[in-house]
Parts: C-alpha cells; structure tokens; sequence
C-alpha cells in the first residue's frame, strides 16, 4: 500500500472532518474515542477549522495523517504537548511535560500495512524534536476491552505504566495508561 505520512495544514479541515466522522462509526469507537458520531457530526465548520488551525500550527498539538496515493486519508494520530503542574484533558497533573497522544484510527482496509506504525513514528518524532518543553515521555490511554489497539500500542513500544482512569463512558470499565520514554 502506498501512502505518506505528513502533518496536517489547516486547509485540511474537510477531511480532518470526513476521517473523524468515519472513525466514529467503526464497531471500535465505543471503546476507542470519547466522542460520538452524533456529537461530532453536530458541529459547526468552524469547530473543524479551529481544530485544524491549531494541529497545523504545532504548538499544543499536532496531527498527522496517513494518505494514499489518491489523496484519501487512510489514517491519524494527534499528539497534545501537556504540561509539567497544569491539569490535562483526563484531570490528571503530570510532574513533568509529556505528550499524549490521542484519536488513533486507520481505515480497516489500510489496517495491516504498516500505517499505524509509521503515524506513530512521526508523532513520536515530533514528541522528542521539541525544545520547548523537552518531551521525556509519551503517553496514551487505550480502553480495558480493546485489545486489538493495546496489542498495536505494544508493537510500537508503548508498555504499561500501572496507571488507569475510569472510562468517560463506563465507571466500572477502566482506560489504561501505556507509555514510551526517550530512547
């Protein structure tokens, strides 16, 4: 399968758009995304520039994305800088900077071929290239019943931490944190 791997621009909100949606109605995204399909495709144009903006512009977050030869997006992974004592999206204060990533989804026809491992490189590689904070760590939480993504996580060389949250979705059902530190 031929596809690259590249950093979003902010006139790739339409498809930014488009591959969210499409991964909100995957069997997984239950248990793969705090979100809904309901929810996102709800929001206004201006929602997905914004988004777009600020992926695009590096700072707090980055998104990549996997494209094919045709220009379809096959897959994303985004990345969000969180910062040493300020309280992240889950609630929770790292002692240190670290970036977390988030919204991992590849097209299950491109599942298989390399492409999860190559946007996890390029998130990885953005995480340790940046000066300002120096990333040590890199994190993500994946849910107790997907063991498909956890598996894929591992192939990469994220290893558990032991720490867990209970899921936005079901308090009895616990997110578990998997991590990768500087090499």
């Amino acid at each position: 399968m031929t596809h690259i791997i590249r950093a979003v621009e902010a006139d790739d909100w339409p498809k930014i758009k488009q591959l969210r949606l499409d991964a909100l109605l995957d069997p997984a995204a239950p248990v793969a995304f705090h979100d809904s399909y309901e929810k996102a495709s709800a929001q206004p144009d201006d929602f997905w520039q914004d988004r777009a903006a600020g992926a695009a512009a590096g700072v707090t977050a980055r998104q990549f994305a996997a494209e094919a030869a045709d220009g379809r997006w096959l897959g994303t992974v985004s990345v969000l800088v969180e910062r040493a004592g300020t309280a992240t999206f889950f609630g929770d204060v790292p002692e240190q900077p670290q970036t977390h990533l988030v919204g991992v989804f590849v097209r299950p026809e491109a599942r298989g071929h390399g492409v999860a491992q190559e946007l996890f490189e390029a998130a990885l590689a953005w995480s340790w290239s940046l000066a300002e904070p120096r990333i040590e760590r890199v994190r993500l939480f994946v849910h107790q019943d997907n063991g498909r993504a956890e598996a894929m996580y591992r192939k990469v060389g994220f290893e558990p931490t032991g720490h867990t949250l209970p899921s936005p979705w079901d308090e009895s059902a616990r997110e578990l944190e998997l991590a990768v530190r500087r090499g």
